[in-house]
């Protein structure tokens, strides 16, 4: 990724600058114009929305906001919309991992924006952005990779470290393996007070985390044919390693039912060891107001599979403009504005990773001097040196909601994770074959 680890260049600085004068003409005016928005909602999200009024101000528009759900929630409720013919707001958010479903309801943001802006986003986040040659999403600071955050005195703990070591054979320190979270998840968990780990696991989110477990174990999720191929050995490791854990009750028992919110807060109330999230938690985790685990937090990357690459699941909110919207300018202004230098500094302060170049030459300068905003920061940079998407396919969440109920049948233990992939290939070829991607 250009400039993901090093400062801005030279180019990007003359960028900057040259695009400043640009920049006082934004966001624009607007009298009178509202703007329907459905945004995604949650902890890690909120803080950005506290600009939208600084926006109004600025342009004289207004933001009705007519919906702000989880993402699994207002991807049903858009689907919902394109099967009513009710496209009948002008913003939503959007990630990277469900923009392929929509290839026609979003305008293509080059022909609404200045070129100097789009420049000075991350190359790869805009190339993720774009299908078919459309700029259908700007990226805001919300670049998702996952590292390991775990309690750092249950790891300094004297006791712990000799009775793992008499149990394990090896010395206890934050793990560098799949094996070893495995491992200390089942000695740490105290159920029902104290749990090793947790996963999210419903929806897109357990797909995910299967899918990047997949390939940890040296497997694909789907083949060079597009054929869906993880029904294999090594999909039977990854998908055990799930069951494995729940049936030690090393992970809260309604971890089927999690999701992102309530990872992050049940790592917070200080009743889970090792907790694999996304960087917008950083800041919350470390924040005596909010967390109980506030100035124990240590953050490692990604643990590696049997095959010895880490996990890497990645992806990237943003925000996109309807081709419906009558107001096409005032709601890219608002997208503009929600993903400019300030807004990615406000969301980047928190944790989150940036998609702009010169924000990732500020959030490295940022971290100087602060010890745990350093150990954030090299975890996820290691994180993203990894990360790859998911399956590029239009089908990819509509393969997760068939999908996971499988996952969850063999975690629960209603099948073998053999009988719960092969149903789950079965159901995948059917999708993708009316989908005419096979």
């Amino acid at each position: 990724m250009k400039n993901l680890l090093a400062g801005v260049s030279a180019g990007v600085v003359a960028l900057v600058i040259g695009g400043s004068a640009f920049a006082q003409d934004m966001p624009g005016k607007f009298e009178g114009v509202t703007i329907d928005a459905k945004l995604i909602g949650g902890q890690q999200y909120e803080n950005l929305y506290s600009r939208i009024s600084e926006w109004e101000q600025a342009t004289g528009a207004t933001v009705n906001v007519v919906s702000k759900k989880n993402h699994f929630e207002l991807d049903k409720e858009i689907k919902s919309d394109i099967a009513v013919s009710a496209i009948n707001w002008c913003v939503g958010s959007n990630h990277s991992s469900f923009a392929p479903q929509y290839p026609g309801i979003y305008a293509d943001l080059n022909g609404l924006l200045p070129q100097e802006e789009i420049d000075a986003f991350v190359d790869a986040n805009i190339g993720a952005s774009t299908l078919d040659g459309k700029l259908v999403m700007l990226p805001r600071a919300q670049f998702d990779v996952s590292a390991m955050y775990y309690q750092k005195s249950i790891y300094a703990d004297e006791a712990n470290k000799a009775a793992f070591k008499e149990k394990y054979g090896y010395d206890l320190t934050p793990p560098d393996t799949w094996q070893q979270v495995s491992d200390q998840a089942k000695f740490f968990a105290n159920p029902p007070e104290f749990y090793g780990t947790q996963y999210a696991g419903k929806e897109e989110a357990i797909n995910g985390r299967f899918y990047e477990m997949l390939r940890a174990e040296g497997g694909e999720y789907l083949d060079a044919d597009g054929n869906p191929a993880f029904n294999s050995e090594a999909g039977v490791r990854a998908l055990n390693w799930f069951v494995d854990l729940y049936t030690a009750k090393a992970v809260p028992a309604g971890t089927t039912n999690y999701l992102w919110d309530d990872l992050g807060q049940s790592f917070a109330s200080g009743t889970i060891a090792l907790n694999l999230d996304w960087p917008g938690w950083a800041g919350f985790f470390n924040d005596p107001s909010a967390s109980k685990v506030a100035g124990d937090v240590g953050v490692v990357a990604p643990p590696k599979g049997s095959s010895g690459a880490r996990t890497g699941w990645s992806g990237h909110h943003g925000f996109s403009v309807t081709e419906s919207c009558a107001n096409k300018e005032a709601a890219a202004s608002l997208v503009w504005f929600l993903t400019n230098e300030d807004s990615q500094k406000l969301e980047a302060a928190a944790g989150p990773l940036p998609t702009r170049d010169a924000v990732w030459d500020w959030v490295i300068e940022e971290a100087e001097g602060d010890p745990y905003r350093q150990e954030v920061l090299k975890a996820f940079q290691e994180a993203a040196n990894g990360a790859y998407p998911v399956p590029q396919s239009p089908s990819w969440i509509e393969i997760s909601n068939a999908v996971y109920p499988e996952l969850q049948a063999a975690i629960l233990g209603d099948k073998t994770s053999q009988e719960a992939l092969d149903a789950a290939a079965e159901k995948a070829t059917v999708i993708l074959e009316d989908a005419g991607e096979l």
